[in-house]
């Protein structure tokens, strides 16, 4: 979403950091075009000059022009300043109320309310452990009511009975009784849209209001929207009185200006973003972590939350075992494939890792895309279990059989071999023995650096790293503040000579990427 403003942001800020010294026109010249890059991202004109004004107060100050490097003062302060816009903590829902706590959803027709309101059930549901009904108040849209009762099968929340000819209120009135009755601990009620704001419309709202005393009342706006959300977010502020804002569609293309408007416009929180089509894509808003992406300072805790949560531990420890032993096959290999899918794909873990967002660039111009993920599975998946368990009996005969079958050439199923070749040469390496195999090694001196040693094992195998799974997210933004102490933040690991990831630009290679994601061929080495 905000990979255009972070473009423009970063050659600008990046024009800064290598001067010396900054005069007050260096700093007016580089907001100016601060201004111009958020005013093209669609954030609110009010916005705009209210952000370049409050870092022009600070950035122009004596103490700047005086420091050592004024230039990364000024990005400090661009940083500073984004969080402030976007809430400086992030709020989760808040269920502190007598039960059945009622969650109001408002928007406008099209936002993506029911689909939220289910995405939320369900987050609900497994991670608070909590009982949840819902309840569609939306008499107007055809099969708005059934298309809630399916989600709520979906994903095996309840929901309220359909009765013909009631009205918003009544459902609302009898969804909060059905709670009560029912032991719920949260009722979630959905309520209509219209296409646009009108009178009718926030009348219904304020008497739902009235009728069922909502705890929370979240309006559901799509972050495609641009500068009519703005108005939208103050509208229904004014009239219904919102206690907090959830952004649709944040994995689309947009400029992102929405996100960035409507906390510095309502006040009211954003408490969580919708990130992909899927009932579990919706995540919590943290405004840090959504400041450092935009400034290219990488995002490592939702980075490790994400993988926690895709990673299977069953596989992950088998895996280790496998290592242990240096064997390493083509099914493994599509499960590793597979598990980075999971997490966003190529695209969206180099977006997380600090100093690595302009890969993302490199690597698509070589090809190196979530499409040749495809193709690499579809390959492995045309072949029979003796095939992929040892890919050494692979001839011509049977490479044009699996080309046939995968829509490929024998060209990509050679690349694909070679890389296996290259991790599992990798996987011997790492898994050897001697002084517990390179990846202890590696991994623990790493740990070491970062003042972690003797923390348990990540799968046995992994000495001093901690078992990130277990952590809560304020171990884990420790964590991060620790890696970039310890230079990880901001241009590589420890003694691997930097540049992001281990050869990645850096001193220590594996196999791929001239050096840098194991098996991902096709970035020239360096020489």
């Amino acid at each position: 979403m905000f990979e255009s403003l972070q473009d423009r942001l970063g050659s600008i800020l990046n024009g800064l950091t290598g001067r010396g010294a900054l005069s007050e026109a260096d700093v007016s010249a580089a907001l100016r075009e601060v201004r111009r890059a958020l005013l093209e991202a669609d954030v609110a004109l009010e916005v705009v000059r209210s952000f370049t004004d409050k870092v022009r107060e600070k950035a122009v100050g004596a103490e700047i022009l005086k420091s050592i490097k004024p230039g990364q003062m000024v990005v400090k302060i661009v940083h500073d300043e984004l969080i402030n816009m976007l809430g400086s903590e992030g709020v989760p829902i808040d269920l502190n109320a007598a039960a059945p706590v009622v969650i109001m959803m408002v928007g406008l027709q099209g936002s993506g309310k029911t689909t939220t309101t289910g995405k939320i059930a369900l987050r609900l549901k497994t991670r608070d452990k909590k009982k949840v009904l819902m309840a569609s108040l939306d008499t107007r849209r055809p099969a708005a009511q059934e298309q809630l009762r399916q989600l709520g099968v979906q994903t095996g929340v309840d929901t309220l009975a359909i009765i013909a000819g009631q009205s918003p209120t009544d459902i609302a009135a009898r969804a909060v009784q059905a709670a009560k009755l029912g032991g719920h601990d949260i009722v979630i009620l959905d309520t209509a849209g219209r296409t646009h704001i009108d009178e009718p419309l926030m009348l219904e709202m304020a008497e739902i209001k009235r009728r069922s005393n909502p705890h929370e009342i979240l309006l559901v706006a799509d972050a495609l929207t641009g500068q009519d959300a703005v108005n939208l977010a103050r509208n229904f502020d004014e009239r219904v009185g919102i206690t907090g804002l959830v952004l649709t569609r944040m994995d689309g293309d947009g400029r992102g200006g929405a996100a960035l408007s409507m906390r510095a416009v309502t006040g009211k929180p954003i408490k969580l973003i919708g990130v992909g089509e899927k009932m579990a894509e919706l995540e919590e808003f943290h405004p840090r972590r959504v400041a450092d992406r935009i400034l290219g300072m990488g995002d490592i805790v939702s980075l490790v939350e994400k993988a926690a949560e895709n990673i299977d531990a069953e596989k992950a420890a088998a895996m280790a075992a496998k290592m242990k032993t240096g064997k390493f096959d083509l099914n493994d290999l599509a499960d590793q494939l597979g598990q980075m899918q999971k997490m966003g794909g190529m695209g969206g873990i180099m977006g997380m890792m600090p100093g690595m967002a302009g890969m993302k660039d490199k690597m698509a111009s070589a090809g190196l895309d979530d499409r040749m993920f495809g193709r690499q599975l579809a390959i492995i998946s045309s072949m029979t279990k003796a095939e992929r368990a040892n890919p050494d009996i692979l001839k011509h005969s049977r490479k044009k059989r699996i080309a046939a079958g995968s829509g490929t050439d024998a060209a990509e199923i050679n690349k694909l071999l070679k890389m296996h070749r290259q991790m599992a040469d990798m996987m011997k390496m790492m898994g050897g023995k001697g002084k517990g195999g390179m990846m202890k090694q590696m991994m623990g001196g790493l740990a070491g650096k970062m003042g972690l040693g003797g923390m348990g094992g990540l799968g046995g195998g992994m000495g001093g790293m901690p078992d990130l799974s277990k952590m809560d997210p304020k171990q884990l933004e420790a964590l991060q503040k620790q890696a970039e102490a310890a230079g990880l933040g901001k241009g590589g690991m420890p003694g691997m000579g930097g540049g992001g990831l281990p050869g990645l630009g850096g001193g220590m290679k594996l196999p791929g990427l001239g050096g840098g994601f194991p098996g991902l061929p096709g970035l020239p080495k360096k020489k």
